[in-house]
């Protein structure tokens, strides 16, 4: 047909629904927050090193790295989140908003990369174990039991909401049960002079952050490569589709996210001539359709039922 029809639900919605802003987090609110955890955590990784340093004790010295991770993390998710404010241009016609993909994804790498060190670190440890004080270990670890639990709890709200956000709620709770690992093994090593727990503990620390990274790892690539988003199952959306009257099939149909909240969609919509003639009518009905199903951006070329598809990878998308 040579006709596409484009429907931006941020820009170009003649309802009165909007379903799809539930999906994505308010951005005052979460600028407060990943501020509140930044300050929080940053001053605590002060305190957790210079006590790591002084007495000598490895597990604490891992939290406070992982911690500065974390610390890192929270200010390029932040940065992410402004970035999907600022305007599109001709360079970048979509804006920054796939930014907080990006984020999502050299965050998780650095994060898995660390732990090398980490491991390597402990299992040099482990031969020549260091006397340590466990009181102070565990009390330090204490505090950050305190600092990562409030922190987690301040994403709780819309950590299903964004992968960033899912990312900053995970990282600080798994700290806050990293830091009760620490607190136990510096009151066992206080009464026992077991001080090869320390590193025993380091490496129980590594083992938890390989679990809790990996599978954001996967989905930011995911998002990075294309992907169709984990929550999304696209022969559910090509059957919704169909349920609108005057649609008679549906090809190169494609989803992918735009950033880690907005959807992106563009199909072939096969239609007969006479629904041609109110195919807006249809294109309301259909992004009504997918905002349910928090799609916020889409394109449809109508295509009528005598004409065959030219592109090839048509036939691709439908195999």
């Amino acid at each position: 047909m040579g006709l596409s029809y484009l429907c931006d639900m941020g820009h170009d919605h003649s309802h009165h629904h909007h379903h799809h802003h539930d999906h994505a987090p308010k951005l005052d609110h979460l600028n407060s927050a990943f501020i509140i955890g930044i300050t929080l955590n940053l001053a605590f990784v002060i305190i957790e090193a210079v006590v790591g340093f002084a007495q000598g004790s490895l597990s604490l010295l891992t939290d406070a790295g992982h911690n500065l991770s974390d610390v890192a993390s929270l200010a390029l998710a932040l940065l992410a989140f402004k970035l999907t404010k600022v305007k599109a241009n001709r360079q970048y016609t979509y804006g920054y908003r796939r930014s907080t993909i990006l984020v999502s994804l050299v965050n998780a790498a650095i994060l898995l990369a660390a732990i090398g060190v980490i491991a390597y670190e402990a299992v040099v440890r482990f031969r020549d174990p260091h006397p340590l004080q466990g009181t102070t270990i565990a009390w330090v670890a204490l505090v950050g039991i305190a600092i990562n639990g409030f922190t987690a709890w301040l994403f709780v709200k819309d950590k299903e909401k964004d992968l960033n956000v899912k990312g900053a709620y995970l990282h600080m709770a798994v700290d806050a049960l990293v830091s009760l690992g620490v607190v136990i093994s510096g009151l066992v090593i206080n009464f026992t002079h077991w001080y090869w727990l320390d590193s025993v503990v380091s490496l129980i620390i590594v083992l938890v952050i390989i679990t809790g990274t990996w599978s954001l790892l996967m989905d930011s690539l995911r998002l990075e490569m294309d992907g169709v988003p984990k929550e999304m199952d696209v022969e559910k959306i090509k059957q919704e589709l169909l349920k609108a009257p005057g649609v008679n099939d549906i090809h190169h149909l494609h989803v992918w996210a735009l950033s880690t909240t907005d959807n992106a969609l563009t199909a072939h919509i096969v239609i007969n001539q006479d629904t041609l003639t109110a195919f807006d009518r249809l294109k309301a009905d259909l992004r009504h359709r997918l905002e349910h199903l928090n799609i916020s951006h889409c394109t449809f070329e109508p295509e009528l039922v005598s004409e065959q598809c030219a592109q090839q990878d048509c036939l691709i998308a439908d195999n």
